[in-house]
C-alpha cells in the first residue's frame, strides 16, 4: 500500500452512494475520509478483522470470498468501481465474515464507522441505498443457496452468467471479467466440471466468447 493524493468533493460526488449528501456534508466528509491503494494480489480485509471502517471502490476490481482451514475458497462476489463493502459489520457491529483481495491494482476510499454513522443519521436517503444494497445482496445468497441445492452445475453456470451479464449493444454482454476458477468458486463446483460446461455452452451456440467477454444469447434457458 502506498500514499495516494487527498479525497476531493468533486470524487466523493461522482460516487452513487455518496451523490445524495449535501454540499456542506460533502466538504465535512473529504476532510475525514482515507483513500488508499492496493496492488494487485494485496489483501485489503480479513475475515475475523475488527470492523473499523466502510469501503468504496474508485477503480480496480475486488474478490470477496471465504475459505476453510484447508485454503478452499468460495467466491461471494466480485466487485468494480463504485460499488462498496463492509457495510455489514458497522451496522451490527461483528468481526469481518468474509476476506477481501484486490484482483487488480485498486483505489479506495475508507469512511470510519463513526463517521459512516453519522451520514446514515443525517441522510435518510443514503441510509435505504445502504439498506437496498444489503436487501439485494441478501436476495442474490438466497438464489446461491437455491441453485446449489436446486440446480446442476450446467444450470448454476448458465444463472451465473445471466445474472452478471449487462446489455450492450442489444447483447446481453458478461463484461466482469471471469475466469473458470472464478465461476467454480462462486458456484461450488470444481474448475474441470465449469471448463466442460463452458465448452458445452459455446458449442451448443448458447454462449460466444469474445476475448474477455462472454457474450449470452436468447436461446440459453433456466428451469423456473
Amino acid at each position: 500500500m502506498s500514499g495516494v493524493p487527498p479525497v476531493s468533493t468533486a470524487l466523493l460526488r461522482n460516487v452513487p452512494l455518496l451523490s445524495l449528501l449535501s454540499d456542506s456534508e460533502l466538504t465535512l466528509l473529504a476532510r475525514v475520509v482515507a483513500r488508499k491503494s492496493y496492488a494487485r494480489g494485496a489483501q485489503i480485509l480479513g475475515a475475523g478483522d475488527p470492523t473499523d471502517s466502510l469501503y468504496i471502490l474508485i477503480s480496480g476490481r475486488i474478490k470477496v470470498f471465504m475459505s476453510d482451514l484447508d485454503g478452499k475458497e468460495v467466491i461471494l462476489s466480485i466487485l468494480g468501481p463504485n460499488e462498496f463493502f463492509g457495510e455489514m459489520g458497522l451496522i451490527d457491529n461483528s468481526p469481518r465474515s468474509a476476506s477481501v483481495v484486490a484482483l487488480e491494482p485498486c483505489e479506495l476510499i475508507c469512511i470510519s464507522k463513526p463517521e459512516f454513522k453519522r451520514c446514515l443519521a443525517d441522510n435518510f436517503d443514503m441510509a435505504m441505498t445502504v439498506m437496498r444494497g444489503l436487501v439485494k445482496r441478501l436476495r442474490e445468497a438466497d438464489k446461491q443457496i437455491g441453485s446449489l441445492a436446486l440446480m446442476d452445475v450446467f444450470g448454476r453456470v448458465a444463472r451465473l452468467l445471466l445474472e452478471t451479464a449487462e446489455v450492450v449493444g442489444g447483447e446481453k454482454v458478461v463484461t466482469k471479467k471471469l475466469s473458470k476458477q472464478d465461476i467454480a468458486r462462486m458456484i461450488g463446483a470444481s474448475r474441470e466440471m465449469v471448463s466442460r460446461v463452458m465448452k458445452h455452452l459455446q458449442e451448443a451456440g448458447y454462449i460466444e466468447v469474445r476475448g474477455d467477454t462472454i457474450v449470452i444469447r436468447d436461446s440459453i434457458m433456466l428451469p423456473d
